[in-house]
């Protein structure tokens, strides 16, 4: 599927390309798109000399966090939901443990971890399953909650706000966890659903009531402030919790007898490594977003959008962002390219930069998560795993646009 999207990419530019010189007689784009190429290439080294950075500081604290146990004890508190929530899966079944595991570390942001621990939560549950090729009722649940990705810390998104010039790379921290908690619920109501959970379970209920109300009561708050002080409290809230954990990794670490520097050059290493293998899928992403934007293809697709909703009376503004919400459920790195494609032409403070970094945190890459997760253990038919992960995902780039605009409506331009 990817190759399909990266391939069509330059063959729908090279279509736009001809019918502007064949029909407009634009000489000059073949120029422009091979310039947007090496452009895009060296934009790319540029976003990696930071990542580089980030990712080693980053997964240098995680590291302490994950020695120091705070990963462990998060496993330890959302167990008995998970015990709920997954009938079929017997107490104390090792498949619990790495579930809780693997939700632990999405919400910390250890995608390097998470992944791994999912995949043998998965296979776990695969020995519970009494088809060899069906997905079960646990497995559908585990893959739609990990595709609407309920992640607190979105420090990726904040790196390349910082790496395009953002002033506050932390400003759409509130935006993004507002929009990536409606994913979720979404995803887990429409689950329950489909599978007649018990939510009313009074240990599911003592999970969820509480977690609603502090929603509720932190959104209600929130709609009494005006659009200068949310940007002032998301700056704020995002820049504290940032530094907060830092700190408390590094404190619990040290009451844990964890050797902090030690960890912490052990995990900055592992980031060294994982930046370094993220090179070639960005410039192959961002050259191929590059031409796109250069043939005049994306820009007559979205003028085409923004037409539609202009005569239906709606504000135009988040139009731009909307290449990011079409790519996103088929593949993160090219998500990610037009993110960063739409912070350089538009300003990473413009509307729609902020919009499209609020929907690249509000879910995760869901035919990717289908596909890494149920191709691991051979699952063939999905039932009702697409339509749920698909049903999140859409409520995840709703809020998200609703979201901007709350915050950052009267503000942005």
């Amino acid at each position: 599927m990817l190759n399909a999207l990266w391939l069509g990419f330059f063959l729908i530019a090279a279509i736009s390309a001809f019918g502007q010189w064949l029909i407009g007689g634009n000489a000059g784009i073949f120029a422009a798109m091979v310039e947007s190429i090496f452009a895009m290439a060296k934009l790319s080294v540029e976003v990696m000399v930071l990542l580089f950075g980030t990712l080693t500081l980053w997964l240098g604290f995680l590291r302490i966090a994950e020695k120091a146990g705070i990963v462990d004890w998060l496993a330890k508190v959302l167990g008995p939901l998970f015990l709920r929530l997954m009938p079929e899966v017997p107490a104390g079944h090792p498949a619990l443990g790495l579930i809780t595991l693997n939700f632990a570390a999405n919400a910390l942001g250890l995608d390097n971890a998470a992944t791994p621990i999912g995949l043998k939560a998965m296979r776990s549950l695969q020995e519970l399953n009494p088809s060899q090729t069906t997905a079960s009722n646990a497995q559908i649940l585990f893959l739609v909650l990990n595709a609407s990705s309920l992640t607190l810390l979105p420090v990726s998104i904040f790196m390349y706000r910082a790496q395009q010039g953002a002033l506050d790379p932390t400003l759409v921290f509130l935006p993004i966890l507002l929009a990536t908690s409606a994913s979720t619920i979404v995803g887990l109501l429409s689950v329950a659903f489909m599978q007649r959970l018990r939510l009313w379970d009074p240990v599911v209920l003592a999970y969820l009531i509480p977690g609603a109300l502090l929603l509720g009561g932190f959104m209600a708050l929130l709609a009494t402030m005006s659009a200068a002080a949310l940007a002032g409290l998301s700056s704020i809230l995002g820049n504290l919790t940032l530094f907060g954990l830092i700190i408390m990794f590094l404190v619990i670490g040290a009451l844990h007898k964890v050797q902090v520097y030690e960890a912490f050059v052990e995990g900055a290493k592992e980031g060294f490594d994982v930046a370094k293998g993220l090179l070639p899928y960005l410039v192959a992403m961002l050259c191929a977003v590059g031409v796109l934007r250069a043939s005049g293809a994306l820009d007559m697709g979205l003028e085409g959008i923004r037409h539609l909703v202009q005569w239906l009376g709606v504000d135009t503004r988040f139009v731009d962002a909307l290449p990011t919400a079409m790519v996103k459920p088929f593949s993160g790195s090219a998500a990610r390219a037009l993110l960063i494609e739409t912070m350089q032409t538009q300003g990473v403070d413009s509307f729609a930069a902020l919009a499209a970094a609020t929907i690249q945190g509000s879910t995760e890459t869901t035919f990717y998560v289908l596909a890494v997760y149920f191709g691991a253990v051979g699952i063939q038919r999905a039932r009702h795993a697409v339509g749920c992960a698909l049903l999140a995902e859409l409520a995840g780039v709703i809020a998200a646009i609703m979201v901007t605009y709350w915050f950052f409506g009267a503000t942005a331009q």
